[in-house]
This record gives structure tokens, C-alpha cells and sequence, in this order.
């Protein structure tokens, strides 16, 4: 695709950023850093979902199943939450109310009222084992404790300890009807609001002070190289991914020669709603997709776990207009729905996205404007992203920096030209405050002028574009040559017979690594992919030195994260035991793997 565009990056930048527009930014001293800020951001997240409430009280806010409730609904149930957790369990402001749970309505309400009252919201991996998710309950001296049944059935037994450890006032188990329906030493959620009789409107009168510097969220890393890591963050740090978020959209529309104007506020009618599959407790759950869908007043649609053909119907049932995530989830949606979906918006997030897959997208979604975002955790999801034509012309980019965000390429302490390729350096107002008790895990991720290491490997271009290339832990190192795994996949992808492709390295004695994938095969070509016939493909599209000596083939899908990322460390040592014994048994060059 080719495309003249109608303003230039500097023209687009003055008009968005303007004075009076949403992102007008000022410069502030924060922390002891100047940094560019957004100037219309509201103050705090009580503040914002105040506003909220007020401004779509009629219209829908979350469906899960068989549960719906309106954005009224939703605030009135947040106010009465929110004021027994601070007149049953003293709750105050700066505490910290964790929730370890899968997606329901309740736990965005719950959120919600930890914000009314100026508590810190605690997200923790739903999916944790039981020595990590103690290890996150006890860091954070949590307050109060809210889960599912199946956290209810790992923590029932700690719950006392941990209570005697850290001063804990309570453990709140909702959806209780899914499981055995009591536990030991916690309270049923249902039960707990059923028997409060206080006041909820209290929670409006007594403003707890909220500044844009106080703490709001510690949200964990995902704990798969080690204990996860609590990621702090402020008021003005988790609110800036709001702006960030529709950044793209707007450059999109200004970069057509449009212009900017205020989207009309949505009624029952014309109201759009977003799938979301992504649990709440990763950023791109909670920090992304909720809010920007909270923030324009869309209707959510929460799914219990990702099934395609669920997914789909759901879109059409409930006439959502936006949906996306990891780009498998995408390729999922795209398969499951051979007639399309009527999106009006489609996501990538999360990894990056083979060209083939923005392709097939835009031939299954006509309809729909495509976005890319990056970010991380540490940065309260989106630091980075494009959307429209930008994105079109260039799909295995990462997009433009938000416009108070920038980013430095740096390779052994030498800040690099456009071109070049080095860690992923990234600063800006979202950054967060640091790992929650962990000063020397914090100082080792942000430098003293508030650059986050992001431990990504890519270049900018000329004109500012950003491209990921893999993780620093990621590249394969072979006989001296940094080959990025992302290029082997997007080469590998181009069979269209192949779901998910991983590229790792296998141990060579001479070179040192060499490069080897992992792939599932899509069910209608089970048994009908050769190793052969993949690496061909590769050797079309990747130098000599990239191209894969082994093809790993499997049924199952590949191992992913809950937020949907594949997890190599895994794959690695899966294709190294397959490698070792393709040596052992004499065949080091690419025979056929079928695990």
C-alpha cells in the first residue's frame, strides 16, 4: 500500500497538541524531573469516574454473561463498596485493597470504590500459584483481600498468617455460587454488602484530598522469570494512558487533512461496545481497554475465558464495534468468522503483528480502523501506537511516540541514530513510580532522569517510527550475528498454515545458538505441515544465517501468559530437548518434528 498524506508528523503535532485541544501539554516539575504533562488530565481517578457517572449514567456499562449493568448502576454500587470498605475493614486513604480474580462486573466496581476513597488498588496475577500470590499479599500489606472461588481455595488455610503478618482486616470471596460456597477465615462478598447498613453518599462528602501525585494502583508483573514485581503507579501516571490511548486515532484523522472535533456524546442508540478477553489485572485489561472504553462511554463485554467462536457471536449479539488484543487472538477472530465482523475498531496490542496478519485483517474487517499499541507495565500500558493509513503503510512498526512520551535507542551507553538497533529507552509522565518495596529493582529499570530500560530490542527510523525487534533476552545470538526472533516469525508466518510461530534458540558448540521455531499447526492442516516445507518458505524471506534449523510442529496451542504473550521459555527448552536428541541420534540437520 502507498500513501500520501495530507499533513506532515510536525503539522499533525502542532494541531493535536494545540491550545484547547485534549492534549495540550505544559511542563511541570514532578518527582524533581521536568516532564511534558498533559493539561486537561483530570486530578485523580475519582475524579474521572465522577465525571464518568455523570456524563453516561444511562447507558450500559458491563455484560458478563447473564449480568448487565449500566454505568449508574455501576457508580451506585461502587459508592456502597467503597463505604464498607472504609467504615467495616478501615480502609483509608494509601491503603492498599487487593484483587486476585478472574473478570467480573464486580471487580471493576470494586476499583472503582478503592478510588472514591483514595485506597490503592493492588492487581495481582489470578493465575499465580500459591507461594508467589502470598509473596504479592504480603509485599503490599494489604488491607483487605478480594478474590474469586478458586483463589478462595489456594489462599483458604494462609489467610489467618497472613491476617497476623501485615494487619490484614479481611478476605472478601465473590461469585461464591461457583464454587463450594464457604471458606475458612473469609467473608462472602454478597453477604458483606448485604449486611452493611451504612450511609454510601458519606463517600461523596468526605473528599479524601486526592492529588495527581498520590500512589492509585500497584499492578504485578506476570512472575514468569522470578517473583513478580508490584509496578507503582500514581494518579497522573495511569490517567495519562487515557490521552496517550487516543492519540493515535486523532493523528490518524489529521494526517487525512480532517480536523479535529468532540465525538458526540453516545445514547442507548448509537452506543458502541468493546470485547474484552484480556484479564483486568494485565494493563492491557484494565489500563487500555476498560478505561478508554469507560472513558468513552462504550459498553464492556467481559468473556469468562477466550473461545473464538464465543467471541464472535458475542460481537454480533451485542453489536459490538471494537475488539482486538495479542495478535493471535486477532487471528483467531479472523478464522472463527469466515463472513467478517461488522468492527468499527480493531487492537493490536501486546506483541507485535506480522504484516500477513494486518493483511488478513483488513480483507475480514473492512470496515474497521486498525490500531497498533506498545507498552509495557512499567509504562501503565500505551507509550507508543498508530493507527489508519500510518499503520497500513507500515505494519511492523510500533507507531509514534504519545506526545508527552519520548524514546532513546541505546546500545552500551551511546544513545544511537535513527537506523540502528539497540534496548528500547522510554520516558514520560505514564512512567511508573517504581517496583513497589524494591528500591534496587527500580533503580536497576529507570535511570536517574527517568528513562525506563525496557529491555526491548528496536530502532526508530528517520522519520520517528518505532520498530521492536525482541526482547534483549530473546535474541539469538549466532556465530556473533543478533538475529531478532520477530523477523524469523514474521518470515515463518507467511504459511498460512500455521497458527503461532515462537522462534528460540537451540545450543550449537561451534556458533553458540542457532535458530529453531516452534509452531502449532491450524486444525484443518493437522498432519499435513512438513518441517521441510515451512523451512523453505523461511529460506525465501530470511538471510542465510536466520533461517531456522529446526521446525518444532505441534497440535496444542503454543504456552501464553494470561495476557495472551507466548511464553519462550518454556518453547526453548522444549525445542532444545529435540534438538539434543536430533544430535544424539545423528540427524543435526532439519528432519520432521512431530511432538
Amino acid at each position: 500500500m502507498t500513501w500520501v498524506p495530507r499533513r506532515s508528523l510536525a503539522e499533525t503535532q502542532a494541531i493535536l497538541c494545540a491550545p484547547g485541544q485534549i492534549h495540550e501539554y505544559e511542563t511541570r516539575l514532578i518527582e524533581g524531573r521536568l516532564q511534558r504533562v498533559y493539561k486537561n488530565l483530570w486530578p485523580s481517578l475519582r475524579d474521572f469516574w465522577l465525571w464518568v457517572a455523570d456524563q453516561y449514567k444511562d447507558l450500559t456499562y458491563v455484560v458478563f454473561e447473564q449480568q448487565r449493568i449500566t454505568y449508574s448502576q455501576a457508580f451506585e454500587r461502587s459508592l456502597k463498596v467503597a463505604a464498607m470498605f472504609k467504615t467495616v475493614y478501615g480502609v483509608q486513604k494509601g491503603d492498599r485493597v487487593i484483587i486476585c480474580s478472574r473478570n467480573y462486573p464486580d471487580y471493576i466496581v470494586a476499583f472503582w470504590a478503592c478510588h472514591l476513597i483514595g485506597a490503592v488498588a493492588v492487581l495481582v496475577n489470578a493465575w499465580l500459584p500459591l507461594e508467589p500470590t502470598k509473596h504479592c499479599l504480603l509485599g503490599t500489606q494489604c488491607k483487605l483481600v478480594i478474590v474469586d472461588t478458586q483463589r478462595a481455595d489456594l489462599l483458604e488455610g494462609h489467610s489467618s498468617a497472613i491476617r497476623k503478618a501485615v494487619g490484614t482486616t479481611g478476605f472478601l470471596v465473590w461469585e461464591h455460587h461457583e464454587g463450594k460456597g464457604k471458606w475458612d477465615d473469609m467473608q462472602l462478598w454478597s453477604d458483606a454488602l448485604a449486611s452493611f447498613n451504612g450511609d454510601p453518599r458519606q463517600v461523596l462528602r468526605d473528599d479524601p484530598g486526592l492529588v495527581p501525585e498520590d500512589n492509585a494502583t500497584i499492578i504485578f508483573t506476570s512472575g514468569t522469570t522470578g517473583l513478580p514485581k508490584g509496578v507503582l503507579s500514581t494518579h497522573r501516571m495511569f490517567l495519562t494512558n487515557l490521552f496517550n490511548l487516543i492519540a493515535s486515532s486523532r493523528r490518524a484523522a489529521l494526517r487525512r487533512g480532517e480536523s479535529l472535533t468532540a465525538p458526540p456524546t453516545p445514547t442507548p442508540e448509537t452506543q458502541g461496545g468493546i470485547l474484552i478477553s484480556v484479564p483486568l489485572f494485565h494493563v492491557t485489561g484494565s489500563t487500555s481497554m476498560s478505561m478508554i472504553a469507560t472513558f468513552t462511554g462504550m459498553k464492556i463485554v467481559f468473556m469468562r475465558k477466550w473461545v473464538p467462536d464465543e467471541g464472535s457471536r458475542l460481537i454480533l449479539t451485542e453489536k459490538l464495534t471494537a475488539a482486538g488484543g495479542v495478535p493471535s487472538m486477532v487471528s483467531d477472530l479472523i478464522n472463527s468468522s469466515p463472513n467478517g465482523l461488522p468492527l468499527a475498531s480493531l487492537l493490536f496490542g501486546g506483541a507485535p503483528a506480522p504484516d500477513w496478519l494486518v493483511e488478513g485483517s483488513r480483507a475480514a474487517f473492512p470496515n474497521a480502523a486498525m490500531s497498533q499499541a506498545y507498552g509495557l507495565t512499567e509504562t501503565n500500558s500505551v507509550a507508543v501506537g498508530f493507527a489508519g493509513e500510518d499503520y497500513a503503510v507500515r505494519p511492523t512498526s510500533a507507531g509514534l511516540p504519545a506526545p508527552v512520551c519520548d524514546i532513546l535507542i541505546v546500545k552500551d551507553g551511546k544513545v544511537l541514530p535513527a537506523g540502528e538497533q539497540g534496548e528500547v529507552w522510554l520516558r514520560g509522565p505514564n512512567v511508573m513510580k517504581g517496583y513497589w518495596g524494591d528500591p534496587a529493582a527500580t533503580a536497576a529499570a529507570i535511570t536517574q532522569d527517568g528513562w525506563l530500560r525496557t529491555g526491548d530490542v528496536g530502532f526508530v527510523d528517520h522519520e520517528g517510527f518505532l520498530y521492536i525487534r525482541d526482547r534483549i533476552k530473546d535474541l539469538i545470538i549466532r556465530g556473533g550475528e543478533n538475529i531478532d526472533s520477530v523477523s524469523v516469525e514474521n518470515a515463518v508466518s507467511a504459511d498460512d498454515r500455521l497458527l503461532e510461530v515462537a522462534a528460540v534458540a537451540v545450543p550449537d558448540k561451534r556458533l553458540g545458538e542457532l535458530v529453531a521455531v516452534v509452531a502449532s499447526v491450524k486444525a484443518a492442516y493437522q498432519g499435513k505441515v512438513k518441517e521441510e516445507e515451512v523451512i523453505a518458505i523461511a529460506r525465501k524471506r530470511l538471510p542465510r544465517f536466520a533461517v531456522p534449523v529446526m521446525i518444532v510442529l505441534l497440535d496444542d496451542r503454543l504456552a501464553r501468559t494470561p495476557s495472551g504473550k507466548i511464553l519462550k521459555g518454556e518453547l526453548r527448552q522444549l525445542a532444545k530437548d529435540e534438538w539434543l536428541k536430533r544430535l544424539k541420534a545423528n540427524k543435526g540437520t532439519p528432519a520432521a518434528a512431530k511432538l
